[in-house]
Formats: structure tokens, sequence, C-alpha cells
């Protein structure tokens, strides 16, 4: 159906601005992405996007017909899962989202096995430890680390993880042991802080006796990749707060060490967002229930 596919190619440039990235999330070339647009036009019979050598951005026409076109695609869709409830064939691509850690070691192994058990699937997974706007990349499932701040979505609880302190010995031993959470406080410690534009964790928080701690702390360096942190603290440069299950191998080495374990950061949850509409499609609804079940036996002790 090139003409579907045209549409499908035209509305993803409209989402993301350029004929390039709404090629690739399609897995189409960018020459290939722009010959679909020049043929819907002259088939239409109208320019849909002003180009300039910066922007591309869809012309009046171009925004009614987008808004047309994602109605159509919209029923479309629809019309293709219920037809996948009735064959027990789902078919078509998934795209997911998920924080690095998670997606590397939970999410990611259990996707050759899933396309394996439905072969007429695809999973176009893409990791970010930063925040993502779900409806606007019209992602079908997002997992999640933390707490969800979209309360349009449907959100499906996974685990609560366990989060714990660490740092290396050498750092430890070139810098002391914290013995209460207030000597996080001090200037001789490096607090490795995953940040981000809005991030939420400018701070610490750690179960005390007394109830929960917020605590300040304040590093030399910071990144929005969860996975440097564990190697800047596995290189002794500080001290990060991390999943247990991201760095229970280097607890088990002795590569890193649990700091202060009597008052452990409290547990983050693990879940997935996804519109509620999506989990009326059989390979989207088929996939989460894959996902929870594989990611809770790699959880589970």
């Amino acid at each position: 159906m090139p003409y579907v596919e045209s549409l499908r190619v035209f509305a993803r440039v409209v989402e993301l601005g350029s004929i390039t990235s709404g090629g690739r999330d399609l897995r189409l070339t960018p020459a290939v992405a722009s010959k679909r647009i020049k043929e819907l036009e002259q088939k239409l019979g109208v320019r849909l996007f002003n180009r300039t050598t910066r922007s591309l951005t869809p012309t009046e026409v171009g925004r009614v017909f987008y808004e047309e076109t994602k109605a159509v695609l919209d029923r479309l869709d629809r019309a293709e899962a219920a037809v996948a409830n009735f064959s027990n064939a789902p078919r078509g691509a998934i795209r997911v989202t998920a924080p690095l850690g998670i997606g590397r070691r939970l999410i990611g192994p259990m996707v050759p096995d899933f396309t394996d058990a439905y072969p007429q699937t695809e999973v176009r997974m893409r990791l970010s430890d930063r925040r993502v706007d779900i409806l606007g990349e019209e992602l079908d499932v997002a997992f999640f680390l933390g707490n969800p701040r979209d309360s349009t979505l449907t959100m499906r609880k996974i685990a609560d993880c366990p989060r714990v302190l660490v740092a290396a010995p050498s750092y430890l031993a070139a810098h002391g042991t914290p013995h209460a959470p207030d000597d996080l406080l001090s200037s001789r410690h490096n607090c490795l802080l995953l940040r981000y534009p809005r991030s939420p964790e400018y701070f610490w928080v750690l179960d005390t006796p007394e109830g929960p701690r917020k605590l300040e702390v304040s590093g030399r360096f910071d990144a929005d990749d969860g996975d440097i942190l564990t190697d800047w603290a596995l290189s002794g440069h500080g001290i990060a707060m991390k999943p247990r299950f991201d760095v229970a191998a280097h607890l088990a080495s002795g590569a890193l060490v649990e700091v202060l374990p009597d008052t452990p950061p409290p547990p983050a949850l693990f879940g997935c967002l996804y519109p509620h509409r999506r989990l009326q499609d059989t390979k989207v609804r088929l996939f989460i229930d894959f996902a929870v079940e594989a990611a809770r036996k790699r959880l589970s002790p």
C-alpha cells in the first residue's frame, strides 16, 4: 500500500520536524522519505511543507491534511488491531522506550524472544534516561523507573526496585566512608547525579529512623546516562545512587561497596506507561504482558 505508507511518512515528518528524522523512525533513508513526500505533493497538487535551509514546517494545507491523515491512520491501525484479535496473529511495529539501564538489562534481552514468538511483529526500541513525550513521539509503551508525571496515560506497575548508594573501595579509602546521611553534604564527597533538563534528581532521599530525609547533595560533574555514573563510581570518582539490580554484579565482586546501608534510598517504582487505546491493539497488549513477566523473573531473587 504505497499511498498509505506515504501518509505514514508524511505524518512522522510533521511530528518529528524533519524528513531525516521521520524517515529514520520508519527505517527509511532520507532519500526515500523525501521521494515519498514529493510523490504525495504531486498526487495532491499542493505543497505540504515550507522548506528552508534550516527548517521544515507544514503549510496551512499541510496542517489540515496532517489532522485528517492522523485520523485515517488511527482508524486503519484500529481496524488492523481488530482483525488481529480474530486471527490471533499480531503483526506490525511496536514502538518502545525505556531508560538505558532498564532497557539494556531488563527489556532488551526479551525482545528477540517476543519476536520469535510472534514473527510478524517488529520492535523499535529507543533507550534514553531523559523523559520522552509518549504521545508526541507516537510511542506504544514507555518503561520508567521513578514517579511518572503524565496522568493522561495508563500505568502498569511491574515491581518496586530497591536502590542503593555505592562507591568504589578506592574512593572510600581516599575520601572516607560516610557514617550518617549528613556526611554526604561534606565538601569532601562527590555525589554523582543523573541530570538532564527538567530532571527531578537534584537531591537524594534516604530512609532514616525519623522518616524520609531529603538531602541537597552536590557533585563536581553529572550526566544524563545512568551507565556513565556507574563507570565513574567504578573508577573511584564518587558516590552514585543506583537500582540494586543495576549494580548487583559489581557489589558481589567487591568492585563497588554499599554506602550507608542502614539508611538506604527508598525503592523506585518500576512500571510502564501507555495510551489507553494502545492496549486495544493485540500486539501491544501481548508485548506488555511478555515484558512484565520477563522483567519480574529477572528481578526476582
